[in-house]
This record gives C-alpha cells, structure tokens and sequence, in this order.
C-alpha cells in the first residue's frame, strides 16, 4: 500500500503544492536533500516533525507523480 494520506495537497498551504500531512513541509524540499545526499536521519533531525514513514511517502508520491506525468523525451 502508498501511504499517500501522509501526503496533503490544500491550496491554502504551501500554494496547493504538495506537503506532509500536517506540516508545511512540501514533498519537494525532501526530495531536495535526499538529492543533495543526506542521510534521513539528518533530515528527520533538521525537521523533528517528520518520520521515517513521511520520507518514504515522499518518495513514493514522487514515484508515482513522474509515472503519471505526461512528459516527452528529448531527442539527443
């Protein structure tokens, strides 16, 4: 199962972008540091809000943004 209810997606926080349940901490921002290369419990330590659960659902949503997205390749 995707824990996609840990994800919100509320036009009147953070703009309608997608964040953690009950934070302001939009997807984005973990993706970010995880990009960046940093271990998730320094990123549970920089926002002690989140959990372990709340980073995977992150990635997951991302997962599954990217396999509905519409998007064309580039001809190289």
């Amino acid at each position: 199962m995707i824990p996609f209810e840990r994800i919100e997606l509320n036009p009147q926080v953070c703009n309608g972008k997608p964040v953690i349940r009950g934070t302001r901490i939009p997807v984005a921002v973990i993706l970010e540091h995880i990009a960046g290369g940093e271990p998730w419990e320094k990123i549970m330590g920089n926002y002690p809000e989140l959990t372990h659960e709340d980073i995977q659902a992150a990635l997951l949503y991302a997962r599954a943004s990217l396999e509905n997205a519409d998007l064309k390749a580039l001809n190289a």
